[in-house]
């Protein structure tokens, strides 16, 4: 299975996924943890993914979303955005919404 492969199947597997680097209890950036954050405010259950640990993964997600940075979350299959956009959503409740009809 080739890495966007992967990816798809990850993404379509998983209500809500986060590609991150580190994990929620260990964010290894800045942006990581503040996504982490917001969904953790929001009570979202999600799977954390960790592009450190496979070079693959790590730019491999890039390419999938046509998107340069991580973290990168998908809820039902679709990229939503990182951080900032994450935070945006958040604020205007938006966010709360998407994961309340993803779970």
């Amino acid at each position: 299975m080739d890495i966007q492969e992967k990816i798809r199947a990850q993404v379509s597997a998983n209500p809500v996924v986060l590609y991150m680097k580190g994990t929620p209890q260990f964010p290894q950036c800045g942006f990581s943890g503040m996504a982490a954050q917001i969904l953790k405010a929001c009570g979202a259950e999600y799977v954390a993914v960790d592009v450190l640990t496979d070079p693959e993964l790590r730019e491999g997600i890039k390419i999938y979303a046509n998107w340069p940075t991580i973290p990168q979350l998908y809820i039902s299959g679709e990229f939503v955005g990182g951080a900032d956009i994450m935070r945006e959503l958040y604020e205007s409740n938006e966010l709360q919404e998407m994961l309340s009809q993803a779970a």
